[in-house]
């Protein structure tokens, strides 16, 4: 294994075209990193720490600005506006049957189209989201008094930057190796590593080493069960029907159709963060409103939000409910058993039409129920490991780690096709 290892590595340092990709990507992300460290003015250091250590929706959202929102820097927008525009173009499939077939029926083209809608749509969602933040951040006097000139001019910037690492992310994918929107969010998980090691090693306790023994296990074995999740699929066998055509005869294999037990991503645990979180964020903008009923329904809210148990519920069962729905938008039974049947293919035991696509519906419905517990139980894990650990920078799980596992799981396969690729 490991001489399969260095010999591929060997392939993938020695090709030029290969280390010219690579380099490519490495340079991207320098160059991210770079501009993820440059603030916009005006900021209030001590009271933006502050309010990131206190705020969970914010610190989901500095996740994919690639940690550039934790520091105001001019990308703290990062990628957030053009995954929120895929997201809502892929939703958007689901009312309208022309955009449904652009996506699934009309090839690389109509992808394209596909992304170039996104891309329209990330620009009103920047301003949007970059205005927000700007007023968010003015309230709580991170910002301080903004005159006009100033607001427009650092909303220009910030939206600029979104879009600069948008196209950064395009070229990643076109000219490097792997996506690269998902490397960029990538870097930004990466690079906070080292400052939360830091913290754990200045504030260490010898008293507390079986502590971090069992946190060490802890974390090799979630990170072992994502990668096994994430990875497993459920195959399908399909047969291809013999057909003759001239003096050539056709089909006649077998193969399978492979689902994956976690076909939604991380993107049930987003969307539950955002419903979940959202109303802390409008309590944000009334907090100075002078109302005996704002102020009950604050209270209230802010009770129920502050139970863990409650939290955690609720959190786990959005999670379970979302993966169901994400999947049903994105994986369509009847354009699979369409497919299968043009192509004179089948699944052994099953009628070619409707009941193929009955049947693969219900092999999804299945797995779903087992990858939507998979998601559940790692959204709630860094709840559950404060909980018991007492202490947030052991907490492991989440949307981040899914993030990493998934993109190294990626970027490894693509990096072995190309080194095979050459082999040949």
């Amino acid at each position: 294994m490991f001489s399969s290892f260095f010999h591929k590595l060997k392939i993938a340092l020695t090709d030029s075209s290969l280390r010219k990709k690579i380099g490519f990507v490495a340079f991207a992300l320098i160059l991210f990193r770079v501009l993820a460290a440059i603030p916009i003015p005006g900021v209030n250091v001590l009271r933006l720490e502050e309010f990131f250590s206190n705020n969970q929706f914010l610190g989901l959202l500095n996740i994919f600005s690639g940690g550039g929102l934790s520091n105001l820097s001019i990308v703290m927008l990062g990628v957030g506006p053009y995954i929120t525009a895929s997201i809502i173009m892929q939703l958007l499939t689901i009312l309208s049957p022309k955009l449904k077939a652009m996506y699934h029926e009309e090839g690389e083209a109509g992808r394209r189209r596909f992304s170039q809608y996104s891309r329209f749509i990330t620009v009103p969602l920047a301003l949007l989201q970059g205005y927000g933040f700007m007023v968010l951040l003015g309230n709580q006097g991170i910002l301080g008094d903004l005159t006009t000139f100033e607001m427009v001019t650092n909303l220009l910037v910030v939206v600029a930057g979104s879009l600069l690492l948008m196209w950064i992310g395009e070229l990643i994918s076109e000219f490097g190796i792997g996506n690269g929107v998902s490397l960029i969010i990538f870097a930004g998980i990466v690079a906070s590593i080292p400052t939360a090691a830091s913290q754990i090693w200045f504030a260490r306790d010898i008293s507390q080493v079986p502590l971090y023994l069992g946190f060490l296990v802890a974390a090799f074995l979630i990170i072992l069960g994502v990668v096994t999740i994430t990875e497993a699929e459920r195959p399908i066998p399909v047969t291809y029907a013999k057909r003759v055509r001239g003096m050539k005869v056709y089909g006649g294999i077998s193969t399978y159709l492979p689902l994956r037990l976690n076909q939604a991503g991380v993107i049930p645990i987003i969307f539950a963060l955002s419903i979940l979180l959202f109303p802390q964020m409008i309590l944000n903008f009334l907090v100075n409103v002078d109302s005996s009923i704002v102020q009950a329904i604050s209270g209230i809210t802010l009770a129920l939000l502050s139970n863990s148990w409650f939290y955690s519920s609720v959190y786990f069962i959005l999670v379970f409910l979302f993966t169901f729905f994400y999947t049903a938008v994105t994986f369509d039974p009847d354009s699979i058993a369409t497919n299968l049947q043009k192509n004179g293919a089948f699944i052994p035991g099953v009628r070619p039409g409707q009941t193929t696509s009955q049947y693969v519906a219900k092999v999804l419905t299945r797995i779903t129920l087992v990858g939507a517990l998979f998601l559940g139980l790692i959204a709630v894990l860094p709840l559950v490991m404060q909980g018991i650990t007492g202490n947030t920078a052991l907490a492991i799980g989440g949307t981040a780690l899914l993030i990493v596992v998934s993109v190294v799981l990626d970027l490894v396969k693509k990096i072995e096709a190309q080194v095979s690729m050459r082999e040949y």
